[in-house]
């Protein structure tokens, strides 16, 4: 047992990152590489491991937080691109061509454009997107940044196409022996086994997510709806609660089925793109379409705290166009945008359509997949310095390598010229920098805090994050399943990523399971989807989101009104947690 010096000791990697990250708000750029060396001192010091094993360790850190940045550059590069082309905001004209009623545009654009981006790209990238896009359509800028975090979030334990999934829970398992061994006993490979985590997250982000689009609704018409707190009220989210909850149901079906037989790249990419088709068909005939148009309050009445710096409508994004009011125009799949004629909806569509495409060739078709994982395509170090760890970058299997394929099939198909191709590039490149020095640091930190009980001679109490679990399942008890989501939000809410959550809590939370003889596909399936809410409060997202829109500073008051869905997602995700842990699937691995 752990005395309670090697408890702190143990978790101060982790507390020093809360510190520096929440308390005095410093940017991961600057937390994590302090944060990675804290865990080396305690390796060194305290759990008595050599220099060469916390070499080995950082190394393999670094080759796993490279193969996550490959996946995140590959996203970032196809979006980008699809934004110079003009093909992205044809996408978004499609969804707000649909009606001018701020509720559907919630739904379509904060809730399914928000999901599909995120299942694309990830990390933090569809609130910063969607909300200047929304702000574009006329919303105060406040608005639109809740209604793309709270949207978006069903779809974060899939992003950037499964990164969360392959990386943050397949990749850390694998490199735990004890671990590997226990999933190997119970008859799993561990991609088996993580394609079972990923099945059971979204079956709890189905029972529980499918409402979301009407706490977004929800939220922005009663915080949104009259400058008056006296005269708020949540009647006109009532009025549309069958467009949401139907659309909710559109969304979690294919997503779920996705997620059961394609596995976690799939899930938030088609239930997106499926289950926004429905409902934009539905509405172009009529159905779920409201009695009266909602709209916010006169533009000279909002409160100042509403507002940023960029005022609504006025961030370049032309929405207006023909029959825009209660339908589009007969030939609305086509509108001329001053590319070549125009691009249509289809069209713009079409890169991620390929994608998917391609995912699923990859995957599905076993001599292809085979061929891709060769080791002619991967970058790999056995027996790191002597030790028995290992790395491995995977070029040509993982997602990245499809989503620039996609971004460079996207070239040709829109006519981009050389300055709109290098634009993209550079917009990609840009933004993987500060993920590059966050990832690597805190991905090697998390590997020495796994490793620290595999050298000769470690403890006998296990590694830093096996005396963590074991010493959180003993105080939480039999109630472990009712706050193993939370576990995940928090690491979320520190680190701005659910893949970096994974990574960080997913082994803590297999030990702790096993330690109390918990279903561990139940309780890592929970820390996935708590992952995902945690980025409803993680100040990296929030500070994102409000600086496209001019509004750096409002973050209190967003992570506060955010509580309000996080609570209530952690709570039913919760319940069903300790229901299926105890009298549902109490015989689960």
């Amino acid at each position: 047992m752990a005395t309670a010096v090697e408890l702190a000791l143990a978790a101060a990697p982790l507390l020093l990152i809360a510190v520096l990250l929440v308390g005095l708000l410093w940017p991961a750029t600057r937390a994590m590489p302090i944060a990675w060396v804290a865990a080396l001192g305690v390796g060194y010091l305290i759990w008595d491991m050599p220099a060469s094993w916390l070499g080995a360790a950082s190394i393999a850190g670094a080759m796993t937080a490279i193969q996550i940045l490959w996946i995140v550059f590959g996203a970032l590069l196809l979006l980008y691109t699809l934004m110079e082309a003009g093909a992205f905001d044809r996408i978004n004209r499609g969804f707000a061509a649909v009606s001018e009623d701020r509720r559907v545009q919630i739904v379509l654009i904060g809730f399914f454009l928000a999901t599909f981006i995120e299942g694309a790209a990830g990390f933090g990238t569809p609130a910063a997107v969607v909300a200047p896009l929304m702000l574009g359509l006329g919303f105060p800028a406040l608005a639109a940044v809740i209604a793309g975090l709270v949207g978006h979030i069903i779809a974060v334990t899939y992003g950037a196409v499964g990164t969360p999934i392959i990386v943050g829970i397949e990749t850390p398992l694998s490199q735990v022996e004890s671990t590997q061994t226990a999933i190997q006993g119970a008859g799993y490979s561990v991609q088996e086994y993580s394609l079972e985590v990923a099945f059971w997250a979204a079956t709890y982000h189905s029972l529980v997510g499918f409402v979301l689009p009407l706490i977004a609704v929800g939220m922005v018409v009663y915080f949104f709806g009259d400058p008056d707190p006296e005269n708020r009220s949540i009647q006109p989210a009532l009025e549309v609660a069958p467009l949401c909850i139907a659309s909710g149901i559109a969304f979690v079906v294919p997503y779920w089925f996705a997620a059961w037989q394609l596995g976690g790249e799939f899930p938030s990419l088609i239930g997106s793109m499926v289950g926004g088709a429905v409902i934009v068909t539905l509405l172009r005939k009529g159905y779920f379409v409201p009695d009266d148009e909602w709209e916010f309050p006169p533009r000279e009445e909002w409160p100042s705290h509403w507002i940023g710096t960029i005022e609504p409508g006025k961030n370049g994004n032309d929405t207006e166009h023909a029959d825009t009011r209660g339908g589009v125009s007969p030939d609305r799949d086509e509108v001329v945008d001053g590319r070549n004629g125009g691009i249509s909806l289809r069209k713009a569509w079409a890169p991620y359509v390929a994608l998917v495409a391609l995912l699923v060739i990859t995957r599905v078709v076993d001599p292809i997949a085979n061929f891709l994982q060769r080791d002619i395509f991967i970058t790999s170090w056995s027996e790191i310095f002597g030790t028995g760890i290992s790395g491995a970058i995977s070029w040509a299997y993982v997602p990245g390598a499809w989503l620039v394929v996609s971004a460079l099939l996207a070239i040709p198909l829109f006519g981009m010229n050389g300055d709109e191709v290098k634009a993209a590039w550079q917009e990609a490149g840009q933004k993987i920098v500060s993920p590059f020095i966050a990832l690597v640091f805190v991905v090697a930190m998390v590997t020495i805090m796994l490793q620290s009980g595999a050298h000769p001679g470690a403890p006998a109490d296990g590694s830093m994050i096996r005396v963590l679990a074991v010493a959180t399942a003993d105080l939480v008890g039999a109630a472990y399943p009712a706050v193993s989501a939370l576990i995940g939000a928090l690491g979320a809410a520190m680190a701005g990523s659910n893949t970096v959550s994974n990574i960080t809590f997913g082994n803590f939370q297999f030990v702790s399971a096993q330690t109390l003889g918990l279903p561990t596909q139940l309780i890592v399936g929970a820390q996935a989807v708590g992952g995902a809410i945690g980025n409803l409060v993680a100040i990296h997202n929030v500070v994102a989101a409000l600086a496209t829109v001019g509004l750096v500073g409002s973050e209190g008051r967003v992570i506060r009104l955010n509580l309000i869905p996080l609570v209530y997602y952690a709570t039913g995700v919760g319940i069903l947690a300790m229901l299926f842990s105890y009298v549902l699937f109490p015989g689960l691995f």
